[in-house]
């Protein structure tokens, strides 16, 4: 009988922790099956992704850039993904592509405090932009803003969700980095902070941001060099990745096991 695959979906997808954090939980399930990442370009991905339930896939999480692209191919979306209208979990059975969205409860597992009430700065206006916003305000936040290099993108997703689009770094509650400034390394502190447009406020009380590395990221030291209580990347990926690992086997994910095999420190068989 063929092994049961999974994958993580991006271009770039090299990066990703999710491979090793998979393939360590299923280990834990005592699961003989394999989390692969599949580099697809956008022009390559909605053709790969209706071909994988053929060559053993259950499902994948979709990245940077294919979250809408995900939402649009699937047969059916969750109420998640329908309201976002991005898609990080594709689940494939039957010939059909279910579509779902972990990124948002996956955010608010990692956050862990209620932003019910707080002011919210959310930078960037991709797909992960769009599942914070919707999070945020299904959780109640007083004010969401959404702030954007490009205007117009920042306009539209706070039109669809009905928040609204802010023209400059706002003081908040709480700041959440949706944009791919720090990834990969290589960014000053002061470079990341001109160029998000941050330089005109203190960091705010609570700060997540969704980039991930080796090392601290900039906004991760902006934040902590003030005292805020700083929410990491992998974090937010080990509570989405776990929320999309119950979605395809059925069985409670062990988040432990995830975050140490997120963070390198994973041994198996250890204590």
């Amino acid at each position: 009988m063929s092994r049961t695959l999974l994958g993580v979906a991006g271009h770039p997808v090299r990066h990703s922790r999710s491979p090793v954090m998979h393939n360590a939980a299923l280990a834990a399930l005592g699961l003989d099956w394999l989390y692969v990442p599949l580099p697809l370009s956008p022009e390559r991905f909605g053709g790969a992704a209706t071909a994988l339930e053929g060559s053993g896939f259950r499902g994948i999480n979709v990245t940077v850039p294919h979250k809408v692209a995900a939402h649009d191919l699937a047969h059916e979306r969750s109420s998640a993904a329908e309201a976002i209208g991005a898609a990080n979990t594709l689940t494939f059975g039957d010939g059909r592509i279910a579509a779902d969205n972990t990124d948002a409860g996956g955010f608010l597992d990692a956050l862990e405090d209620s932003p019910g009430g707080k002011r919210a700065l959310v930078l960037g206006a991709g797909g992960s932009a769009r599942a914070v916003v919707w999070a945020l305000v299904q959780a109640g936040a007083a004010e969401v803003s959404v702030l954007n290099r490009t205007p117009e993108r920042a306009a539209a997703l706070a039109g669809a969700l009905g928040v609204r689009k802010a023209d400059r770094a706002e003081p908040a509650d709480l700041l959440v980095n949706c944009t791919s400034v720090g990834l990969g390394g290589g960014v000053a502190v002061d470079e990341a902070v001109t160029e998000l447009g941050l330089g005109a406020i203190d960091p705010p009380a609570v700060v997540v941001d969704l980039v991930y590395g080796a090392g601290t990221t900039p906004v991760a030291s902006w934040a902590a060099a003030a005292g805020s209580r700083v929410v990491q990347g992998l974090e937010v990926l080990v509570r989405q990745g776990a929320r999309s690992l119950e979605l395809w086997t059925g069985r409670e994910a062990p988040v432990q096991v995830m975050r140490d095999a997120a963070r390198g420190t994973y041994q198996p068989g250890g204590q």
